[in-house]
């Protein structure tokens, strides 16, 4: 689990409560979506130790926060909070821009019969 202060990425965003399952912090890790030392990290198992500074978007803000502790569990808030320190709180200001107005749903001609394979998979990727 924890060898010498270091732990696995993807649990430490776990343990530090920043998303709500283990399955969320490892999919944003995979998808290169995190950097550790402003480096770009693809793989979950990529380990973590104090003092480092990682940064990620959680939901429209992009959060930096320094690693101070590599944690022992999945506690409570406070003893989640005590394990970095956010270096760039989530502001209003900093907020990612949002899409205001409905977004277009999928639309299929009338009498274009079945979707087939290919429009199915457009469709899930639109979705997404």
């Amino acid at each position: 689990m924890t060898e010498g202060g270091a732990v696995r990425l993807d649990k430490w965003l776990w343990y530090a409560r920043f998303f709500k399952t283990r399955g969320l912090a490892s999919k944003l890790c995979t998808e290169g979506r995190v950097r550790v030392d402003g480096t770009v990290v693809t793989k979950a198992h990529w380990t973590v130790r104090p003092d480092q500074v990682l940064t990620f978007v959680q939901g429209r803000h992009v959060r930096v926060v320094k690693v101070l502790d590599v944690g022992r569990r999945r506690g409570p808030a406070p003893e989640a909070q005590a394990l970095y320190e956010d270096l760039a709180p989530p502001a209003a200001e900093t907020a990612l821009p949002r899409i205001d107005g409905p977004v277009a749903p999928f639309s299929r001609p009338s009498g274009a019969g079945r979707p087939t394979k290919r429009d199915r998979r457009a469709l899930d990727r639109l979705k997404e």
